[in-house]
């Protein structure tokens, strides 16, 4: 797959030299609190809290280019001693240009934007294994996805026609890896319904673990109910170990601010006799701005090895 040359020859004439005068800035911030037990350890219970703040600011430039910047500081993220920077990036955009979005971190590319399985990733809640005896707890981790670096350009062009979204990444490479490329569409003609596929490259310069990720997903909403479905699947070149990640979720909204859901998801691995297997139902109630949501988690095959774990989790968020 090659699509480096996508729509970036459109671009270079109008990104020479671009530069934007100082303006405001707003910031919205959002914050949770929430209480869930330690699942696949001796027991007790973990109380978490998240914080959140995002700066945006922009403007149109005498050009007819609009330029915009996003920052956004999370507590929780990474390692907060060091770094609580969570993503930055400088969007580009015009009607007959497209959007063009040069991202610092954060960003992913135009496969990994879609990659978010239908459940949610529910497979990340704390589900933990021990792998070696004595070792310490290691969790559930993600399948192999494509390459998206901190330094990244995501494309999505002009309309080409009503409904469709069509989007394009590249991401530099580094020490251990190749730079890669990545693309993504988004069909929403039909009323109530979105499909979605992208694909792109796993860009490590160790054979086994270069390759391509293809995400086909889709969702339908009629009335109260939405059902939805996706499959990503990381196909590795020469001896690399193939995985796919399938999922499906059904939503059904009470009234405007009550709904419940039951999700599934499902890790296969080549060479493995057990697959990883999710499941969550949850509800979430919504009132001026606060969140309130409850969910039960169940997990088993954790490393492929049997095995059953369970989690509940309550939590309270607020936007603002």
């Amino acid at each position: 797959m090659n699509i480096k040359k996508i729509g970036l020859t459109a671009l270079a004439a109008s990104l020479v030299s671009v530069s934007a005068h100082a303006g405001a800035m707003s910031v919205a911030g959002s914050a949770s609190i929430g209480i869930k037990n330690n699942a696949g350890t001796d027991g007790g219970k973990s109380i978490t809290m998240g914080d959140q703040l995002t700066f945006t600011g922009g403007g149109e430039l005498d050009n007819g280019l609009n330029v915009a910047l996003s920052f956004v500081i999370d507590h929780g993220d990474g390692d907060e001693s060091v770094n609580a920077f969570d993503g930055h990036s400088i969007t580009i955009s015009s009607d007959t240009l497209g959007s063009i979005v040069v991202a610092g971190e954060g960003t992913g590319n135009a496969q990994s934007a879609l990659d978010t399985t239908a459940a949610g990733d529910i497979w990340d809640n704390g589900f933990t294994y021990t792998a070696v005896a004595g070792s310490p707890q290691v969790g559930y981790t993600a399948m192999a996805g494509s390459d998206a670096s901190t330094s990244s350009i995501n494309y999505t062009l002009p309309t080409i026609m009503d409904d469709l979204s069509i989007s394009a990444s590249y991401s530099a490479g580094g020490a251990a890896s190749n730079s890669t490329t990545a693309m993504g569409l988004t069909y929403t003609g039909i009323e109530g319904l979105s499909v979605s596929y992208g694909v792109g490259e796993a860009g490590s310069t160790t054979a086994t673990l270069s390759g391509d990720v293809t995400t086909y997903k889709g969702s339908y909403a009629y009335g109260s109910f939405t059902a939805a479905y996706s499959n990503t699947e990381s196909d590795k070149d020469s001896t690399g170990t193939d995985e796919e990640m399938s999922s499906w979720k059904v939503s059904y909204t009470i009234t405007d601010d009550l709904s419940v859901s039951y999700g599934e998801e499902t890790l296969e691995e080549n060479g493995q006799a057990i697959d990883e297997e999710v499941e969550q139902i949850s509800a979430s109630y919504t009132t001026g701005g606060m969140t309130v949501s409850l969910a039960q988690t169940d997990a088993t095959g954790a490393d492929h090895a049997a095995g059953t774990q369970e989690r509940w989790k309550l939590g309270l968020s607020f936007a603002f």
